[in-house]
Formats: C-alpha cells, structure tokens, sequence
C-alpha cells in the first residue's frame, strides 16, 4: 500500500514487548503520545538498538525547527509506561502534559518506593509545569507551550499539593472531556473524555489509579471513530467507570470500536480470587460487548506473545484473559500482529469509510520515512510518517527477547496445540479413531 492510502486521523500502536507506547495523529500538526515503553530490546552489545523515542522524533512535525509533540499523557507512574520519558523531554517539545495526582501523592510519602528515573523526571517536570503555570497567571498570562499542564483526577490530599492552586482551567476529572491540546481548539476532530481516576482511588494500588478515557477522532466527513484506553485498570474500577457512566445517562462515553485491553491483557479484568481459583466476572464482559459500536470492534493487546499456558503468579499477558476477549471480539496482540517473527504496529484509522484496522501491510512504508522531516509535509502524510518510523523500529528488533520465548515445554504445547489446530476437539475424528 502507498501513504496515500492511509486515513489522516489515526492511532499506532507500537511493538514494544508488554508496555503501551500510543501514538494519536489527529493531522499533520497535532500528535498526542500516551505512555512510552522505550525498551532496550537488544540481548548483547552486538545487536543494534533503535529506541522508540529516535524513531519517533523522526515522525513528528516540527515549531521553529524543533521536534513537536502536542500532548504527551501518563496513565500512570509504571515502568512500562514511561521508560524513555526522560529523553524524550530533553529531545522534543512536549508543549502540554496530562499528569495524575498519584505521584504527588507518592512523592509526599516517605514510605513509597523511589520511581523510577523516568517516572521521577516526569514528576520533577510535572512540578516545573505547575510553577511556571502558577507565574504566568499570577502575572496575567497564560503559560507558553512548553509550559503547559493538566492535571487530571481529584485526590483526598488535594490541599497539600501545589497543583491545588492552579485555576480551574488546567485541572479535570471523571465526568470531564478535552478538545483544546496546547492551546490547539481540535473540537471538529478530537474528543478525550476522562473516566478515571477516582478520588475513592486515590490511596488504592497504583494501577487502580491509572487515567482512563474514551478517545473519539472525528474525520472530516462527520465519521468517527472511538477508542477506549483504561491504563492498568482492573475489574472493579472497570466496572465503577461502567455502573457511573449509565448512573449519569452518559452511555455513548462507553462506545468504542477499539479497546486497548488493560494491563496488557490482564486476567484481573475479569477473573477474581476466591479461595484460589479464579472465578469469571462475566458483568465486565456483558458491559464490553453491550457498548461495542458494531460486530468489527477490535481489542489490541499491548504486550509479548502469549506463552503456552498461564502458571500461577505468571505476569500478563494471560490466555485466559485473551480467550475470553476473543469471545466477544477480534484479538490482536501487538508483538504477533503480521507476523510473530517480524512484528507490524497496529494502526488504527478513521475516515470516511469508517474506523478500522489497516489490514495492508505496512512494512511499504518504512521506505517514505524520511518526508516527515520535510517543511511541506503534504497533508494526510503524519499518521504514515508515524506508521514507518513504528515498521523501521520494529524491523530492528532482535528476533529473539529473553521476554517473549517459552520454555521448552511451553514450545513443545505450542507444537501440540498448532498440531491439533486448538484446544477444541477436531471436526473430524483423526488418529487411531478414524
């Protein structure tokens, strides 16, 4: 396929093992990036590392000569989300960022664990964003771009943080919606509408308290196209962001045509301990499949290959989460999408003809990278500019990471169930039954 095919308005979702890296385009100019997982996947020096952060800048549109990023929004203070932050920072114009209060929380805390050196410079960011916020109103201004912040979420400590005194206009919560990103009014193309965090989650397990929006990219026809992305969130928060949305008759804020599953396709979706065993919360489900907008919505799983069965105490992705998603909707993991040897980024895209998966490959793409350093971008070019730099990166990648190999056992239930074609019985009896 050439870029001319490729929607303007979109969202690529990167390969980059079991951590979200999202990028939103909504043109040529405005690019929103949510989480980072900058992941150096190389296993020995003499494997080359291409870090999601250098492909990136090279996609990305330029201000005054400089690499331009509108938005860039943390769900939460994690690894997995925010590895690479810092250089980022030190390489781009982030001109705003969407923080929570948690790390203020945390940081106010002498009994938390340090962050890690990425999560701590997007707080210490965070802090200048919020003084020099706080200046430029105190002097009649508004803060530049650069300087820009939003805080999203409510906490019970909210007195004791600095961010308290900031006027209304960069603070939200649950309940509100974006349009406005940097100062760009995207209204007739753009939409984020905040579910979460809670301010009852506010002290909870810090995946509880992850940023959770529906995303609604409109195309210039009058289409749309809405993703939800919950963070690490799992089946009670989940379920609250349900339950409040239908209490408040604000059901069209749970429509989507792609979910980011949470926690990389977490079983704590919707599956609950009870003495030992996991018990299916089927309520989580119900809800998913009673707000998908048409029979082709799509879960994208952020995370490495599935291994060949779930052990106990086994980090995600879990196949019994991916099983019971595929029960209610297309599966996609991002680290199989293409080809489990050679990964393609998810690219989601909107326009006229609708929201969809770009099913053409995209690996055509990685040759026409460079025009998105060109001053005449033309227009309907960013998402594919985008798209190459994820094929480049993924194109990089080792194939083997220690991370995503079963073990030997696990290839050889792999070879078993490719053998039989699944874990369902044959249509037909085979073997010594025949």
């Amino acid at each position: 396929m050439t870029d001319s095919e490729l929607p303007a308005r979109g969202a690529v979702f990167w390969p980059v093992g079991t951590g979200d890296s999202s990028t939103i385009v909504l043109d040529d100019e405005i690019v929103m990036q949510v989480d980072l997982h900058d992941l150096a996947m190389a296993q020995d020096e003499d494997t080359p590392h291409v870090p999601v952060v250098d492909r990136l800048i090279e996609a990305l549109p330029t201000v005054d000569g400089e690499p331009y990023l509108a938005v860039f929004a943390l769900t939460h203070a994690d690894k997995d989300h925010c590895l690479g932050f810092e250089n980022l920072l030190s390489r781009v114009r982030i001109g705003e960022l969407w923080a929570t209060p948690r790390m203020w929380r945390e940081l106010a805390d002498p009994g938390a664990p340090d962050p890690c050196p990425d999560a701590k410079a997007f707080q210490e960011e965070s802090e200048r964003r919020v003084a020099a916020t706080k200046k430029a109103v105190a002097a009649g201004n508004a803060p530049v771009s650069g300087d820009r912040i939003l805080v999203i979420g409510y906490d019970s400590d909210h007195d004791d943080h600095a961010y308290s005194e900031l006027p209304d206009k960069y603070l939200s919560g649950p309940g509100k919606s974006v349009s406005i990103l940097d100062e760009h009014d995207c209204a007739d193309r753009f939409e984020a509408f905040f579910h979460a965090p809670f301010v009852d989650d506010c002290a909870a397990e810090r995946n509880e308290t992850s940023l959770a929006m529906q995303i609604t990219l409109t195309d210039e026809s009058g289409v749309d196209g809405k993703m939800l992305l919950f963070g690490d969130l799992a089946h009670d928060t989940i379920m609250k962001i349900f339950n409040y949305s239908v209490d408040h008759d604000r059901q069209e804020k749970l429509e989507w045509d792609l979910l980011l599953a949470p926690h990389h396709c977490s079983k704590k979706v919707m599956y609950i301990p009870v003495d030992g065993k996991d018990v299916l919360q089927p309520d989580v489900l119900d809800a998913l499949s009673a707000n998908a907008r048409h029979d082709g919505v799509v879960i994208v799983s952020s995370s490495d290959k599935f291994r060949a069965k779930d052990e106990p105490g086994m980090n995600p992705p879990h196949r019994k989460a991916r099983d019971r998603y595929q029960d209610i909707a297309e599966f996609i993991c991002t680290m199989s999408w293409g080809s489990e040897d050679a990964p393609s980024p998810v690219v989601f895209g909107v326009d006229a003809s609708g929201p969809r998966i770009i099913r053409e490959s995209v690996s055509a793409l990685a040759a026409s990278a460079g025009f998105a350093k060109s001053a005449t971008t033309p227009s309907r070019r960013r998402l594919a500019a985008v798209t190459a730099a994820a094929v480049t990166f993924a194109q990089t990648l080792p194939a083997t990471a220690a991370e995503s190999q079963p073990t030997g056992p696990e290839r050889v239930q792999d070879a078993i169930a490719a053998d039989r074609g699944g874990a369902s019985a044959p249509a037909a009896p085979v073997g010594f039954g025949r």
